[in-house]
């Protein structure tokens, strides 16, 4: 069940936005079929990026694959903890596996999708 707070991405990234603050993950969905992260590449601190450009790249063992992001804005903190721990993604993809905090531009979240609307785009792809 993904949490309800949260915005959802086409690409299955969350997003929770607090005031200026948003802060990003990949989804349970998104792990699930990964299996195994074993390496993450986290962006630099200070890089802007627009809604729907590469955030960070994480390697499973099945593949590599890109993270987008949900929104527009700067980087603001990266979470150093998955470079020494990147299963955290498989573990706790809502808690401490979250990937990066930006300091949002617009905050637009509007063409993102809520928990409902998420479980709903899952279904149509099975």
């Amino acid at each position: 069940m993904n949490p309800k707070d949260l915005k959802y991405s086409k690409e299955h990234e969350w997003v929770k936005v607090e005031g200026d603050t948003a802060t990003i993950g990949i989804t349970d969905h998104a792990q699930e079929r990964l299996t195994d992260v074993v390496f993450v590449e986290l962006p630099k601190v200070g890089k802007v990026v627009k809604q729907g450009e590469t955030l960070a790249v994480l390697e499973s063992v099945k593949a590599v694959s890109d993270v987008y992001s949900p929104v527009s804005g700067e980087v603001v903190e990266v979470n150093d903890t998955l470079t020494d721990k990147p299963e955290l993604i498989n573990q706790k993809p809502y808690d401490d596996g979250w990937i990066v905090k930006l300091k949002v531009k617009d905050e637009k979240v509007d063409n993102l999708m809520s928990a409902k609307e998420y479980e709903e785009f899952l279904k149509g792809k099975e």
